[in-house]
């Protein structure tokens, strides 16, 4: 090696030295401002607004809030007249203390009673933290402890129609109240052994289809949904109890291709007795049930049954006294009918029962119908090649539907409305200058809503407004102090745009820029991504995004470009063929677009560096972000997944088989949906995140990965939490950590900071 050889080696490496040490020093410096960010968003959660928790009297003239009094009490429960704003106290402080003790008790839940001065409480004893059931009623000003260990009640359906007795849940089993005598009533019984629960679907649901037991319009029976696990497999969890010998139990779980509860609806009379079983037309353990409510009468019950796969489903008319059925309407299709669970959950009957609402995409646009009860006359509400977003309620008397919908940008909500006669175009409610997300709690006899309204820069402001005009009548939240917080860390608006990648697919996205940002240089790219069915992540609302909207901003005002994209796939209101672009196989569509948008980004933004790209997502989105890093490495260059399913054949049936069907059925869509597949195509800096303690998405699918990575010899990193689920929420610090991580990760990885 000559001198100058040597000189310019020597040279290299102080220069490097001092690169290193500059960029420590500039990453101990980031590190410690995020933490200080970190903090504030999720331990003190100083950007998280206020929000309004009224509920409307069941009169319409008024509604219920709970409020903190200003000498610093527990809540008290007030109520607001709706057309002049009067504030009165119907629970104060000073009735909420533990008869015959000096407890006083804070009260978490309410509802009203059918009868207007009675409330049931779910409240806390202050003195003990022991939750419990209160019964209140504000003529008397008696306080009455509901003496029943009740361990699952659905407020808004617990009272019977005239109030003088609860339903409730203790157990797998069913029970009923009695107020007045204070008698409880067992309405199913399920022995120790038994793996029958009874009210609910089972724990395997979303929380919008667990309970499923109601009283009928003359309070005199109970329909109820039971759930029968005893077929499903059983896995073995670990509780963190003694770290040598730690406590097992067992959890069913059903996995894809394997068998799945068994359901079946029944009536009980409200005094007890035997409970009359409905006659379902399918097999035991082939469908799931989507709703069952009474059908405009007490003697006859709407069940909706899914098939297994979710490509039908069917109305049937069930006859209380003799379980026999008949349908009402049925639809199938080759995909999916409509995964969309929240946005079609149950029908509203109108026409004194001989008719209901249903939403479906029979036509390829989720579409409104009015359906007789027999079957035979079906109007369409809706006509345009648009989407309802979701249901609202009927206004029979006004002779309107309402529903959510966005023709024309998919990132926002508006409020609409269509004649229930089929007559006539649907009509925008919400004015045209609001843009953003709108969201409508309507009074009962939809005159009034609480409406909150948000775009993704500006938290949500919630007013009373008359429907028939939109009138304001007051405002109710203007999360005043949260704008102020928010104010000085937005000085870079979220940029909304259109990512045409060819074939007629133009994809929705959003951008945010450093606040200093300087569109002469070029800037790394951090792509947040979810792109499965379950969820959209662009959208103009405040909590759109999936809640991370002030973490991106904070990882921007780095030195990064935080782009977020919405392929097809995702439930956004495009069409049915949109949403059911990925059937068959979840990935690798979503990989091959997701990468196309952020090379589309590169070619129409030129300070867009796409020599310095990171991705992240959690979920689905993590089983996308490793895709993405194991098949798209030329695009890519450090992901981190947080709780992917790197083996979708090991997720639960649920959700999995509607979108993928079996591996017997579809063994190539998930061979090419599994991640652990294409592992060897890694090469950037991979972070792969999850909780020990998941109950749904478990550790084993993620590990199968880790095994196989390590096998390949690839180089990657890997985080367990320790007995933290799907959310990984539990813990003190948990959340603040977590961000941390990801944050150091990607800095160190993919220095910020723009580059001429």
């Amino acid at each position: 090696m000559s001198r100058i050889s040597a000189f310019l080696t020597c040279w290299l490496v102080v220069a490097n030295a001092f690169v290193f040490a500059d960029d420590r020093a500039g990453h101990t410096k980031i590190l410690a401002e995020a933490e200080a960010r970190l903090k504030a968003i999720y331990d003190k959660r100083e950007f998280a607004p206020a929000m309004f928790s009224g509920k409307w009297l069941r009169d319409s003239s008024g509604y219920l809030v709970l409020e903190e009094p200003q000498n610093g009490s527990e809540p008290e429960l007030v109520q607001y007249d709706a057309a002049s704003g009067k504030r009165s106290i119907v629970i104060g402080s000073d009735k909420l203390v533990v008869p015959g003790t000096s407890d006083r008790l804070a009260i978490q839940e309410f509802v009203q009673s059918p009868v207007a001065s009675q409330f049931l409480l779910h409240a806390r004893v202050t003195s003990s933290g022991k939750t419990g059931y209160w019964f209140f009623d504000s003529k008397s000003g008696d306080l009455t402890a509901i003496a029943v260990e009740i361990l699952r009640m659905s407020l808004d359906s617990t009272f019977s129609p005239n109030g003088d007795r609860l339903l409730f849940g203790r157990g797998p089993d069913l029970y009923v109240f009695d107020l007045a005598s204070r008698r409880t009533t067992s309405l199913s019984q399920t022995d120790a052994q038994s793996v029958r629960e009874n009210g609910v679907q089972g724990s395997w649901l979303p929380a919008e289809l667990l309970v499923q037991a109601s009283w009928s319009p003359d309070g005199r029976q109970i329909a109820y949904l039971q759930s029968d696990s005893s077929n499903v497999r059983e896995r073995p969890v670990i509780h963190p109890t003694d770290p040598t010998y730690p406590e097992v139990s067992r959890q069913r779980f059903a996995r894809v291709g394997t068998p799945i509860p068994t359901l079946r609806v029944g009536v009980v009379n409200a005094d007890g007795g035997e409970t009359r079983w409905v006659n379902l037309p399918s097999d035991p353990g082939t469908f799931y049930i989507n709703d069952v409510s009474w059908a405009g009468n007490s003697e006859e019950l709407l069940v909706e049954m899914l098939s297994r796969a979710r490509d039908s489903r069917t109305f049937l008319l069930a006859n209380t006294k003799t379980g026999t059925t008949t349908k009402a309407y049925e639809e199938s299709d080759p995909a999916w009918v409509d995964a969309s669970y929240a946005a079609n959950a149950g029908i509203e009957w109108i026409q004194d029962g001989n008719a209901f609402v249903l939403l479906s995409e029979r036509d390829g646009w989720r579409h409104a119908y009015v359906i007789s009860r027999d079957g035979k006359n079906q109007t369409q509400l809706t006509k345009h090649a648009s989407d309802i977003i979701m249901r609202g309620p009927v206004d029979e008397p006004g002779g309107w539907l309402y529903f959510l919908a966005s023709p024309e940008n998919a990132t926002q909500r508006y409020l609409y409305r269509v004649r229930l006669d089929g007559t006539g175009d649907p009509e925008r409610v919400t004015p045209k200058d609001q843009p953003g997300t709108h969201r409508y709690d309507f009074s009962p006899d939809r005159k009034l809503a609480f409406h909150t309204c948000s775009t993704f820069d500006s938290p949500p402001v919630i007013d009373l407004v008359e429907l028939a005009e939109h009138r304001p009548v007051r405002v109710l939240e203007d999360n005043a102090e949260c704008r102020r917080r928010v104010s000085p860390l937005i000085t870079q608006p979220t940029e909304f745009l259109k990512l045409d990648i060819g074939d007629g697919v133009e994809m929705d996205a959003w951008m945010i820029k450093p606040r200093d940002f300087d569109s002469t240089k070029k800037y790394p790219v951090f792509v947040f991504v979810y792109g499965e069915p379950h969820g959209q992540t662009v959208l103009d609302d405040w909590t759109g995004g999936q809640n991370h909207s002030m973490f991106h901003r904070m990882i921007a005002d780095f030195g990064y470009l935080v782009v977020s994209i919405d392929g097809r796939g995702t439930p956004a209101p495009k069409g049915a063929a949109w949403r059911r672009a990925v059937f068959g196989s979840l990935g690798p569509l979503s990989t091959e677009e997701q990468a196309a948008g952020v090379q589309e980004l590169g070619r129409t933004r030129s300070f867009v560096d796409l020599s310095r790209v990171g991705i992240w997502g959690w979920s689905g989105g993590g089983s996308n972000t490793l895709n993405a890093m194991f098949r798209k490495p030329d695009v890519y260059h450090v992901g981190i997944a947080v709780a992917p399913k790197p083996q979708p054949d090991l997720y639960n049936a649920w959700f999995q088989e509607i979108f993928m069907r079996t591996p017997d059925v579809n063994p190539e869509g998930y061979r090419t949906a599994a991640a652990i597949n294409y592992a060897a195509g890694l090469r950037g800096d991979l972070l792969i995140v999850h909780g020990t303690g998941e109950t749904n998405t478990h550790l084993q699918i993620t590990e199968g990965l880790v095994d196989r990575l390590i096998e390949l010899g690839k180089r990657f990193d890997y985080m367990a939490y320790p007995n933290r689920d799907h959310g990984l929420r539990e813990g003190t610090g948990t959340a603040v950590h977590l961000r941390l991580l990801i944050t150091r990760y990607l800095i160190e990885h993919l220095p910020p900071g723009p580059r001429p």
